[in-house]
């Protein structure tokens, strides 16, 4: 007998639950991402719950208190703490509304006290470092450079990156229109560098990448030719913090480094630098051999 009512609770739990995503998904319109979190949280009550031998329709305060109290104990951060219980007040505020409860349990509960924080920041230096510490040499590499180019020039959500489409692009006018939280379009300005950056990536993008059906007009691929997840968008930037800057990949452009005066004018008096400076290269490319140490024994 006792099993029977365990099942039914069991089927009748998985209904509930099911309906909350729908309205989680229709009625409230949130995005895949915010859904997932709302039912991650839900999934750590409903395991709580279980090891009490609650029924989810029989949740108290105490029993939510008690539930808020190991959130604490076993170490997570205030803020998650706050966004987890803002979840559960969430589904009890569901299930009233669909008549499942009378009244709601979690009216009562309190979270974590946490005050207002500003966002951290990256430096122009941090990131010309990041950026730096890519390998061209690599087939991603062009493709990691135009995402890093593109998240710091238009300020995007790692979501709204890998979402972003060639149809939404409109360079000529220097913008790029983006889908945010709640299906919400806006337009964003886009900097010079990072349109070059993407006109860089779309050359080997169409030049060898396999790209499957339906996801031709995605901008950011992955190596598999569908658009590349919001997870490996953190893995790589989390690798690229980690690298050291590449020499080779540090410089932004030649003449973005003050010539020395002598290489200005004057022929040089040391070798190897006097070797490059007597062939019929251009005053751009004798620097750019003498800056990098290239072997200048190039035919003129």
């Amino acid at each position: 007998m006792k099993s029977e009512e365990k099942s039914t609770n069991k089927e009748k739990q998985t209904l509930i639950i099911r309906k909350y995503h729908q309205y989680l998904k229709l009625e409230k319109a949130l995005s895949p991402n915010t859904v997932d979190a709302y039912q991650t949280d839900l999934q750590k009550l409903l395991h709580f719950l279980e090891g009490e031998g609650i029924a989810i329709l029989d949740t108290t305060l105490d029993d939510l208190q008690h539930f808020a109290s190991g959130l604490h104990d076993i170490g997570i951060h205030p803020r998650s703490q706050a966004r987890i219980l803002s979840g559960i007040k969430s589904f009890f505020h569901f299930l009233v509304m669909a008549d499942y409860l009378e009244g709601d349990p979690s009216e009562l509960l309190e979270g974590p006290k946490i005050g207002f924080k500003l966002p951290e920041v990256l430096t122009v230096e941090e990131i010309d470092r990041i950026i730096s510490a890519i390998d061209l040499g690599t087939n991603e590499g062009q493709r990691n450079r135009a995402i890093l180019e593109t998240l710091y020039s238009c300020g995007l959500r790692v979501s709204e990156l890998c979402n972003l489409k060639i149809s939404d692009l409109y360079f000529d006018e220097g913008f790029i229109k983006v889908e945010g939280k709640g299906s919400k379009q806006r337009l964003v300005p886009i900097s010079s560098r990072a349109i070059k950056e993407i006109r860089n990536w779309f050359v080997d993008r169409n030049g060898g990448w396999k790209i499957k059906k339906d996801f031709e007009d995605y901008v950011f691929l992955a190596r598999w030719g569908k658009n590349i997840s919001r997870i490996m968008v953190f893995h790589l930037i989390k690798n690229w913090r980690r690298r050291p800057a590449s020499p080779k990949t540090s410089v932004r452009t030649p003449s973005a480094i003050p010539l020395p005066p002598t290489c200005l004018k004057e022929e040089p008096t040391c070798a190897p630098y006097k070797v490059c400076w007597a062939t019929n290269l251009s005053l751009q490319q004798k620097f750019t051999h003498i800056l990098t140490g290239t072997d200048c024994a190039v035919k003129s």
